[in-house]
């Protein structure tokens, strides 16, 4: 008689080593998935992920837009590296952000527009970045609420939170390894789990602050009351990690660690920034397939590229502005080159994605990644024609490999379409005539 073993995630094998008991977990195989590997077998849907991918400098005009709009277009020259993956890429050409009178503070509105929806009123004030807004609905049990890298050099990200300061971003993906896959990294799909009791202590610490609050804001004033509310705002997010680390993680079938590997050079010089920026694409990749953040922001050229070519004292930006134009080609020559090394960037982090196989899908089909930039053509620092990508499918939700050409829209209905996606209930976003109610609705499914 041959009795069948039932194969659930919690089945290890069990061995002796040395005389001594181990036990090994078993990876979350395809069995333990749907028939299409979109959700797990109890019908749970596999988590949205969200990223965003910032580059300088813009791309050139006539050079990344595609000839034909709608599906089945052709990708255009400085586009050429995302060819691989152009039925999961759209292009978003025509779009622009608008000054209201507002000077153009170059470099910087461009992105404010595009990222936190609107010129700010003031020089302090600064709305929420996109992906803590989304990050606030998809991102709020993994362990990191969200991961930034700078490929640059320089620890820059342009994510925030209303009035915050810009949240620091790794420049370091040997660091960033040790982060993620370091010793608090709790394996998804391992059958053995003991809440830390280091974190259970941390838990309990910040739980007596918590009593020691209620009885302090009965002695206060109303303003008083409301300073201490927003200070204890951050301990609550606290809380609600240390809780998390408490408890054992959702299976991800396409959970593995990746080879910790070294750091190329940090530093500006292409070649070198473009090796940091795979290392951080693999490491992103696999911090999501191991259910560590859903949120992430990749930077591998600050607006104002300060990135060069080995051996000369030229940078990105000096070229926007100094250099001629090929007549041979009608446009400067080796800017473009430039902005053809930011798309290779990008499809690093693009193959990276489609490379981890979620049944018959990858990580990237349930994933959007938000690529924008600082401005149109960096020459003259022109806001019109923004260059925006969305890249990857959002568990379905996005249709994908279409050309969307508007005249003159905001730029920010690619945001708000972004958010919808994501599930962020909001009608519209962005501000004066920066904002906006009209997704675009050849985009969404």
């Amino acid at each position: 008689m041959i009795i069948k073993r039932q194969t659930t995630r919690r089945r290890i094998l069990r061995g002796m080593l040395g005389g001594s008991a181990v036990t090994v977990g078993l990876p979350l195989l395809n069995i333990f998935l749907n028939n299409h590997g979109t959700a797990l077998a109890n019908g749970t849907d596999l988590p949205l992920c969200f990223g965003t991918y910032f580059f300088g400098l813009g791309l050139t005009p006539g050079q990344w837009e595609p000839k034909v709009v709608g599906p089945n277009y052709e990708m255009p020259f400085e586009l050429k590296a995302l060819q691989p993956f152009q039925k999961k890429v759209n292009v978003y050409s025509g779009l622009k952000c608008y000054l209201d009178g507002h000077s153009n503070v170059v470099h910087t509105s461009g992105v404010q527009v595009t990222i936190n929806g609107g010129i700010p009123r003031t020089r302090n004030e600064t709305d929420s970045s996109i992906d803590a807004i989304i990050g606030d609905v998809i991102g709020t049990r993994t362990r990191f609420r969200s991961l930034e890298v700078s490929s640059a050099g320089t620890p820059q990200s342009y994510s925030r939170r209303a009035g915050g300061t810009a949240n620091p971003a790794e420049t370091s993906p040997a660091a960033l390894y040790t982060r993620i896959f370091g010793p608090e990294f709790v394996d998804p799909n391992s059958a053995d789990f003991k809440p830390d009791p280091h974190v259970m202590a941390r838990k309990s610490a910040l739980s007596g602050v918590t009593e020691q609050r209620q009885a302090l804001e009965s002695e206060l004033g109303a303003d008083d009351k409301a300073r201490l509310d927003q200070y204890f705002t951050s301990l609550r997010a606290l809380e609600q990690q240390l809780e998390l680390a408490l408890q054992k993680p959702l299976p991800m079938a396409s959970c593995s660690t990746p080879a910790k590997g070294e750091d190329a050079t940090l530093g500006t010089v292409v070649d070198d920034v473009l090796a940091n920026n795979t290392l951080f694409s693999r490491m992103l990749a696999h911090a999501l397939a191991c259910g560590q953040t859903q949120v992430f922001n990749s930077l591998v050229s600050q607006a104002a590229s300060n990135v060069r070519k080995s051996g000369s004292a030229d940078t990105h930006h000096v070229l926007t502005h100094e250099e001629g134009a090929d007549l041979s080609v009608g446009f400067q020559a080796g800017v473009s080159w430039f902005n053809r090394q930011n798309i290779e960037g990008l499809a690093s982090l693009v193959k990276e994605l489609d490379s981890i196989r979620e049944g018959d899908r990858t990580l990237l089909d349930r994933t959007l990644v938000y690529v924008t930039t600082d401005t149109g053509l960096a020459k003259i620092h022109s806001l019109e024609n923004m260059p925006q990508l969305t890249i990857g499918g959002a568990n379905g939700r996005v249709k994908t490999g279409i050309h969307v050409h508007t005249l003159g829209d905001p730029a920010t209905r690619v945001g708000l379409t972004v958010q919808h996606a994501m599930g962020v209930a909001v009608d519209s976003w962005g501000s004066e005539s920066n904002a906006t109610s009209k997704v675009i609705s050849e985009v969404l499914a």
